[in-house]
Parts: structure tokens; sequence; C-alpha cells
């Protein structure tokens, strides 16, 4: 077993352990960006001036009438950015925008003495725009040729031989739903200028390095200049990671223009209005498969509706051609990626990254096909998985292959498929006008950024005369748990009871330089600089305590807050270990990194190992389905997930559960919608609150919910042999989906092949139903035998 991942005695990590912060979120103690706006003087707020038009080139704006108003105090514009007025990576996200982006694009910003004063005073600001054509929807920027970025291709094998050498070959179309974040805290900064001009800003935010850089160029200065802290957020889910930091600017600005403190909360509409999402997919596909139902070359185009700016629209379409082998092994495969630009918010990280957008694609693939080749659709999905010595279509080594079928079967017998599906088929035969359906599927995700230089993490450690401890990692805690795993792996790794380590805010001046805290990997990553730290500290200690306790250093082990060695009957108390050790002038603080190995990538070749490792699961949905109205009930849900050997069970397991809850949410109900009409409202989102856009409740929550996490997973090479659980659980809840096609399918003849549009909303199901009580043939007419062609299967469109 490796060193980074071998358990100690007694060890901390492992037990089930509630939230560090659970006390204060449940009773209302919890300290949020915005509130600490209450404990600081003389704020002024910035409200934003939105121009209400998708597209168009500004040739006037004239800002006197918002001074007028009472309260006002300064709009910033443009003209006042001593920097770079770019809040993007990629340079191409103004600031302050001299042309009209998005229905809703920001072009100013109002500083008042009250929320209210900002609010009308940018009312009162007046922009004349020369209005320019708009791209709106995946299909207008498919077919006007608008796109952006990188365009990655991914070979593997002979493609063409591929289809010569396939029994059946089918074709088909798939557009799907962008999604909300929906965090409960919206985009929140508070920026103060101190006397030495030292810029301070609290942000909500999941990348405070890049926060400090987006703030430092913009008001131009050097990032020692700039100190950007998290001390929590009210979630994230990928929508703070790139997106902050414009918001973090404006405060910033505004501060170093008025040497005031300034605030920036958005409301909810504004949140809305002006961030990004998930991005939706237009993916056209063409897969072959032999005889017995493996597939033999898959050929795909997959389109990402990017946005009006870039974002992380590039690293995403990435991971989606990464992942749109999921669980199976496609010797033959030809991936293309493109990324639409579209006249609306720029649409960025979301729970997954592309990864849950590519595996919809190849699980969509093998719903359809399955009852065209005449396999059952558990069958088809279990003929398919990767076996050992096999590689993903970019060329990794699928590791620990066995563990697919493992947590499959294990699924299987915890939710007894067989006796269920048996009791299944005996209700549909007694009720004409409701059905139920039991879906098994299945995940494969990386584990690691792409990006290869992200994969790097920072801690520092500090041990007080007292022997209480305090951490400080690059992570940052949006309710993920992150905090709280991190005190377990120091109080680990240093050998005492976790009441004596207190984590402190993340913030730039304590570790420098880190990574977003995204791709599941920030357990991982920041763990094992936590986990550095302490080691060097307890290295120096216990030669301290060798030398106390007359033996060797190598002979200690400090186990609950005692030294003890081998053979010795004294012990040494870690209070009084750590005092000896300061008055002997030992260092009692240490500065831990990490930097992930074994990774490469050849991103122009769309080749190499991109990932650590890979997290599997499985998850068993049994639902039911009304045939008059399409409404569904989901009935049981069981799964089966590889969190290696958990860092704290509880935390992991609620992780499981909020990833398909949000993943079901995607799947089935949250169905954004945009005015895409010619009308003055043009490019307008029309689900602009939670009563419009439907998110998961608790009655859309199974009745019976079941959550295993993998036993006998130890996880080689990653901190205490865990693995991330953030983002995969969210594509287990490609099995709801699943089980509602196979639900529709129930209300027709054997052998169809179910149109499932994507939110599976009950109007979705509804017209599923409709199709499969109409016909049942594949659309060319053909029956489903060698070389039949599925003709644009799910060519959806929103009714």
């Amino acid at each position: 077993m490796s060193q980074l991942s071998e358990r100690p005695e007694k060890p901390v990590v492992g037990l089930s352990m509630p939230h560090e912060s659970a006390n204060l979120h449940v009773t209302g103690a919890a300290l949020y960006t915005d509130d600490l706006v209450h404990r600081t003087r003389d704020v002024l707020h910035a409200y934003p001036v939105q121009v209400m038009k998708a597209h168009g080139r500004i040739t006037a704006l004239r800002t006197e009438p918002a001074l007028a108003v009472p309260g006002v105090v300064r709009v910033l514009t443009g003209a006042d950015v001593p920097g770079v007025n770019d809040a993007g990576m990629k340079h191409d996200e103004p600031l302050f925008p001299d042309t009209v982006m998005f229905h809703g694009h920001a072009v100013a910003w109002v500083l008042g003495e009250t929320l209210e004063a900002a609010r009308l005073g940018a009312a009162a600001v007046e922009v004349e725009l020369d209005e320019q054509p708009s791209v709106i929807t995946l299909q207008e920027a498919i077919e006007t040729g608008s796109f952006h970025g990188a365009r990655p291709l991914m070979v593997t094998g002979d493609v063409d031989a591929g289809f010569e050498d396939s029994a059946h070959v089918f074709t088909g179309e798939f557009q799907f739903s962008d999604q909300e974040h929906f965090y409960l805290e919206t985009h929140a900064a508070l920026a103060l200028l101190d006397e030495n001009g030292q810029m301070f800003v609290q942000s909500s935010t999941q990348h405070p390095s890049e926060t400090q850089e987006i703030v430092a160029h913009v008001l131009g200065l050097h990032s020692h200049e700039v100190t950007v802290q998290c001390l929590r957020m009210g979630g994230g889910f990928g929508g703070k990671e790139m997106q902050p930091h414009g918001f973090a600017a404006v405060a910033a600005l505004g501060a170093k223009l008025t040497g005031r403190p300034v605030r920036v909360r958005l409301n909810r509409t504004q949140d809305l209005t002006m961030s990004g999402k998930r991005h939706g997919f237009h993916a056209t596909w063409k897969i072959g498969f032999d005889a017995e139902g493996r597939i033999q070359a898959l050929d795909a185009t997959l389109t990402a509706d990017g946005g009006w700016s870039l974002d992380l629209s590039e690293p995403v379409v990435a991971r989606a051609l990464c992942h749109i082998d999921n669980t199976y092994w496609i010797p033959n495969a030809r991936v293309a990626g493109r990324i639409a630009r579209t006249n609306k918010v720029s649409n960025t990280a979301f729970r997954g990254f592309g990864g849950p957008q590519g595996m919809l694609v190849i699980e969509d693939i093998m719903g359809r096909c399955a009852p065209l080749l005449g396999l059952d659709p558990m069958e088809l999905r279990e003929r398919n998985f990767y076996r050992q010595g096999q590689s993903t279509p970019y060329g990794q080594p699928v590791s620990h292959p066995e563990r697919i079928s493992a947590v499959w079967h294990q699924v299987r017998e915890d939710a007894a498929l067989n006796e269920r599906k048996r009791e299944i088929a005996a209700f549909n035969a007694a009720h004409p006008h409701t059905k139920r359906a039991l879906a098994l599927t299945g995940i494969k995700f990386g584990i690691s950024f792409n990006l290869t230089a992200f994969n790097q993490a920072g801690a520092l450690v500090l041990v007080y005369k007292d022997g209480s401890v305090l951490i400080n990692h690059g992570g940052t805690e949006m309710g993920q748990g992150l905090h709280t795993k991190m005190l377990q792996v120091a109080a680990t790794t240093l050998g005492i009871p976790l009441h004596k380590v207190r984590l402190a805010p993340t913030r730039t001046d304590k570790v420098p330089n880190t990574s977003a805290t995204a791709a599941s990997a920030g357990a991982d990553l920041n763990g094992a600089a936590v986990k550095n730290a302490c080691e060097q500290i307890r290295d120096r200690l216990l030669q301290v305590a060798g030398t106390q306790l007359g033996t060797n250093a190598s002979d200690v082990r400090i186990v609950e807050g005692v030294a003890r060695a081998l053979g010795v009957d004294k012990e040494l108390a870690w209070d009084d270990l750590v005092r000896t050790a300061y008055f002997q002038r030992v260092q009692l603080s240490a500065a831990g990194f990490y930097r992930t190995e074994g990774l490469h990538w050849d991103a122009k070749a769309f080749h190499g190992s991109p990932f650590k490792y890979f997290s599997y699961g499985a998850a068993a949905t049994e639902v039911e389905v009304d045939g008059f109205t399409g409404a569904y009930r989901i009935l049981r849900v069981d799964i089966v997930h590889d969190v290696g050997d958990s860092l704290s069970p509880m935390i992991d397991i609620g992780q499981v559960e909020g990833g398909f809850v949000q993943g079901a949410g995607w799947l089935t109900l949250e169905d954004m919608r945009w005015d895409s009409g010619d009308g003055p409202h043009r490019g307008r989102l029309l689900t602009q609150a939670a009563s419009t856009y439907k998110l998961p409740s608790f009655s859309e929550m199974p009745e019976e919910f079941n959550v295993r996490l993998m036993e006998n997973a130890t996880e080689e090479g990653a901190v205490y042999g865990s693995k991330a659980v953030g983002e995969p659980p969210l594509m287990l809840a490609f099995s709801v989906r699943e089980a509602l096609r196979q639900a529709a399918a129930e209300f027709g003849p054997a052998g169809i092949s179910v149109e499932l549009a994507s939110p599976a909303t009950p109007e979705a199901v509804y017209w599923a139903i409709e199709g499969v009580r109409e016909g049942g043939a594949p659309r060319d007419g053909r029956a489903p035998g060698a070389g039949g062609v599925l003709a644009g299967a799910n060519a959806v469109s929103h009714v």
C-alpha cells in the first residue's frame, strides 16, 4: 500500500462525522459573504445597468441622470478601469462592454448609499443601442455556422471498418437542455481598501486565486496587492468557478475609486439572467453493433451551447468527449466536439463539467437501440462493459474495470431486481393506464482536471504552543464537506483528537496559486497537501519524542494524542510534546504541497491519461407513469457507489444522495426556456424564478432511497485510500430517465424504440407515450435487423 493511501492506527478518517458547520447552518449563525456587509461601516451598494436586448452595439451611454438620483455616489463604466477591461481568462469578456451580447447584459454599475438608491440610479441610466441580429438556439447556431473556440477530435481504431463489420447500424440525433445552478446564495462580493492601498475582497468563489488574478488585472495591480477570501459558499456546483470574478472586480473597482467598501450581491432574477448555466448539447450519432449486441463503432458530433463567450466551454467539451464511452468499450470511435456561439449568458462549469453530457449521449443510444436489437437494456449495457486490459478512446487504460461489474451486481442483489421485475410485469398486465418500469445504469467518471497544471494544491498547518492546531488549505467550502474531511485528515496524520484542530477560511495570502475547488478533486488535492504539511510537523515531533522517551524516533507512534514507543513504558501527551518541542526551538509550522503524479495529456492529439483514476457507481430506479398525463412517481432507488475508502462516510452518502437528486432534476424537471421568437423580447430567459423553473423538492424524492458505499475499495495513491465523490453521483440519475423510457414503452407493443426528450418532464413523457401508441416501427419503416437504420432518433423539440 502506498504511503499516501495507508491509514495509521485509530484514524479519524473513516468515521462518520457531521458537517463541521452543520450547527451553524441550521441555526442561521453561519456567515456568508453578504452577511459581512452588516459588520462593515460605510458600505456602498452596487447595482447593474442591464440592457434587455439580445445583441446590439451601444451608441450612447448617459450616466448623468443617475447621478441626479439622491443617494447615488458614482456610476462605474469602462472609462473608469485603470487596468484591463476584461473579466475572463480568455480575454473575451469585457467587464464593461461596448456591445450587448445577451439579454440582460450589464453595461455599467451604479454605486449608491443604499441598495434602493443604486437601483433607482441604474434605472435612470440611458442606453442607446444599434440592435444586431442574434443567435439564440443551438439549431440557429449550427445553421448559421456560429462557432468559437477549439474543435477537438477524438479518434481510435478504424471507424469505417468497424461499421463494415457491424451487423446492425443505427443513426440518430439528440438535443438536451441546459441547467441552472440555483445555489441558495447568489453571487456576492465585498471589497475594502486598506490604508496601504491593499485590496481585500470577500467573495463567494470556488477559485479565489483566479478571482485575485482577475481583480488585479482589472485594477492594474500585482497579485500581491490583492487578497481574496472565501468564508464559505451557499452552494456553488461549478457556477462559482469562473463567474464570480467579474462581480468581485466591480466591487474592487468601486472600492478603489471611492475609498469606501463596496458590496455586490445579485438578487435571484439578476443571478438567473446574468450568470451561465450547464451547457445544453446537440448530438448527431451513428453506431454499429455486432450480432451479439457489442459496440463495434461510434461516429458522433457533439455541439455545446457556449453562449456569448468561451468561459470554460473548451474544457467542458473536452470532458464530454472523454466521457462519451461511459462504462462501455468502443474499439472504433470518431467523436468531434464544437462550441456554438449564441447570444445568451456564457455557459460555464456545472457539476460533472461536460461528463454528464457525453455520458447522456451514449446512455440515450443504448436505451434507444436495445429494443431494436431485441435485448433487455440491462443486458445490452452489461455486454459492453469494459474488461481488464481495455483502454478508453483517448488512450487511457481503464483501472479496476472489475468494479463496473461489481457495483452493478451489488445493486442487482440489493434491489432484488429479478423478483421486482416479475412483480412489475404482473402490475403492468393488470393496469392498462398506469405502468411501472425498473432501469439499471452504471457510471465511470474520470477524476482530475483535464489541464494537468491544475492538479496541484498547497496547505499551511500551524501548531501552537498549547497543542492546538490551525490548518489552511486552498480548497473552498460550498456545503460539500471538504473542510470536514480536511479536519479529519489533519487529526489522523498528527495522531490527535479532532477537537484540537481548527480550520481557517480560504485566503490567497495563506495558500497561493490554488486551483479551483472543482473536478471533484478538492479532497484528493488539498487532503494530500494537508497530509504532507502535517507529516513534516509530525516527523519533527517524533524526533523530540524519541529523545524524551529514550528510543529511536522510528519506534514512536502518536495515537489519540499520546506519543508511545515500542517496548517503552513511558508516554508523552501531545500538549507536553509540543511544549517541549517549542523550548527546543523546533519548527511547529509547515507548508504542504501535492501534485498528482502519472498524468499526461496531449490536447491537440486528444490522447493520453488525463485522469488519476475512475470512480464507479450503479443505480436502479423504479418509476410509475400515468398514461393519461405523463405524470410519474419515483418509487424506489438503490445505489452502490465507489468512493474508495471513505474519508467521511456521512458526508459521502450525503453527496451521493444530493448528486443523484440534482441529476434527476436536470433530466426530468428543470426545463429552461428562452424567447426565440422575433419579438421585442427575443433572447429573454423565460424561466426567471422558481415559480417557472421547477427544481426537485420533497415530492420528487424517491419513496424509498437506499445508498451503499462500495466496500473493500481502497484506491492506491490517493489520500488515505479515498476517492472523489462530488460529481460522479449526478450521473446515477440516468437510471430515472431510462426507467421513464421503459415505462412509456409498456404502453405499446414490444420492440419499440422510445423517443424521450430531455428533460423528461411529464409533458415529454406524455408525448413519448403517444408516440408509442401511434406506432412502433423504426422511422424508416424497416424492421430492426442487419443494416437497419433508425433515422432521427430523439430529434426532439420542446412542445
